[in-house]
């Protein structure tokens, strides 16, 4: 039978009789004469302080086994409390004991704990306080992405995981095939000595999806505004704080957006997620900002609060120029911007969100609209404190002529694309997209320093385990 969760119980607004608790001890110390337990089933933050008195019970054969991980029920009565730290309490009369546990061999502990160490046991690390957290505002973070698109008119659609697009320019792939790779001397080979994907499952060779924009675009081509919402996967040996193998991402497209729509767009989809998750969830970020990140409450008021500055590269280039010797990477016009180019203008120069853009056209991808300039395409990354890129987009290049001598000159097989052309060729409008990576914006919302700190279970080089 389902029972209220410790969430609702602690909402109740004065004493019950006669009810019921289930969940993990996370503390028990004795008294004298009581035991005090903390009581957690992972639906909020606060725990449900459970007090045991000879006087309702004869506990003492189940209080040995009450240790930190001991999944319970407790039945007895929710009475005020009349101790500092909480406003009810349950005075227990029954308890039932699912399972113990060892307190010798369980890793998760009342007392801190490197992530480090955690990420080892990452199957129980969303027992503590921190991970729980993490977790509980990655749900509503999830919610409010989809609220968010759907009061404002866009639909959720899903492109394909298998993919035989590359989303060119997008990153190192994943291939995907059916075939027995244990076994390379048996599997079917072309006339050059290549594996012969022709023969696999699918007919052709095929990978995991680094992205669903050249999809999602067919999709905006018919219902106007679309976005997406799945796992991406990019196969770069990168062991930075902020790339996975495997992570979330949005990417919303839509028909007669330019460019400057779409930089409005991120900023507002930003500010709204954030202020949300801000409203619905103050005692998880509080864990954040005591412990965590003592500035965080200060930088989200930053991202919520100000106008997202707007830089074209070129200004970008010349404020960065002259103060190259802090940087690995000098700056000169044509250079891609590294993380400690994008921090240095959101930390030190503007102290502020920046959107850049108007990128060179040689860090662009093929799809990008190219400028009359002939020297930079219509590209924007939006840049945060900490983090660097958190979203990167375009203006989609909606000349056929111009997308095909573009595709010539990057080598890009326009046959392999036909159908990609196909939306140039019918109705062809101006449209814009952009990706925001989920797990830097949980970075950015809990104070988190690694991303792999930021999902259940990473996926990041060397490390597949669960």
């Amino acid at each position: 039978m389902a029972l209220p969760t410790i969430r609702e119980i602690l909402k109740t607004p004065g004493p019950v009789k006669g009810t019921a608790a289930r969940g993990w001890i996370k503390t028990r110390r004795d008294s004298k004469v009581l035991s005090f337990a903390e009581l957690n089933d992972g639906s909020c933050r606060e725990s449900l302080q459970v007090v045991f008195s000879a006087e309702n019970g004869d506990f003492s054969s189940v209080l040995p086994q009450l240790v930190t991980g001991a999944a319970v029920e407790i039945k007895g009565d929710l009475v005020q409390s009349p101790g500092a730290g909480q406003k009810l309490e349950l005075q227990a009369r029954e308890v039932r004991l699912y399972d113990g546990c060892d307190p010798e061999k369980y890793p998760i502990q009342k007392k801190k704990t490197s992530d480090e160490f955690l990420r080892t046991v990452a199957h129980l690390r969303p027992r503590t306080n921190k991970y729980a957290a993490m977790l509980r505002i990655r749900a509503e973070l999830a919610y409010a992405v989809h609220s968010y698109f759907h009061d404002n008119g866009f639909h959720y659609v899903h492109t394909p995981i298998l993919t035989a697009s590359d989303a060119e320019g997008a990153g190192d792939l994943f291939t995907a095939t059916a075939m027995d790779l244990s076994k390379l001397s048996a599997l079917p080979k072309t006339q050059d000595g290549e594996i012969d994907f022709s023969k696999d499952l699918l007919g052709r060779k095929t990978y995991l999806t680094v992205s669903g924009q050249l999809e999602g675009e067919t999709l905006a081509m018919a219902l106007g505004k679309i976005y997406t919402f799945g796992p991406t996967f990019r196969a770069e040996n990168s062991n930075t704080y902020r790339h996975c193998a495997e992570f979330w991402q949005i990417e919303p497209e839509m028909a007669f957006y330019e460019l400057e729509d779409d930089m409005e767009l991120a900023e507002d989809l930003i500010k709204s997620i954030t202020k949300r998750v801000l409203a619905a969830c103050p005692s998880d970020m509080e864990l954040f900002a005591k412990y965590v990140e003592p500035a965080l409450m200060d930088n989200l008021r930053n991202i919520t609060e100000n106008k997202f500055e707007r830089v074209a590269y070129t200004d970008a280039v010349k404020i960065l120029e002259p103060v190259n010797d802090r940087f690995e990477v000098k700056v000169s016009w044509g250079v891609d911007l590294a993380s400690e180019h994008e921090r240095f203008l959101v930390e030190h120069h503007f102290k502020k969100p920046v959107i850049l853009y108007n990128k060179p056209k040689e860090a662009a991808s093929f799809y990008m609209k190219l400028n009359d300039d002939g020297k930079t395409a219509r590209g924007m990354d939006v840049l945060v404190p900490r983090i660097g890129e958190l979203v990167g987009g375009s203006e989609r290049e909606n000349r056929l002529e111009v997308l095909e001598r573009r595709m010539t000159e990057l080598n890009i097989d326009r046959e392999a694309y036909s159908w990609y052309l196909d939306l140039r060729r019918f109705g062809s409008v101006p449209h814009s997209g952009f990706g925001l990576g989920f797990e830097r914006m949980m970075m950015l919302v809990t104070g988190i320093s690694n991303i792999r700190d930021v999902t259940a279970f990473p996926r990041v080089p060397g490390y597949a385990e669960f």
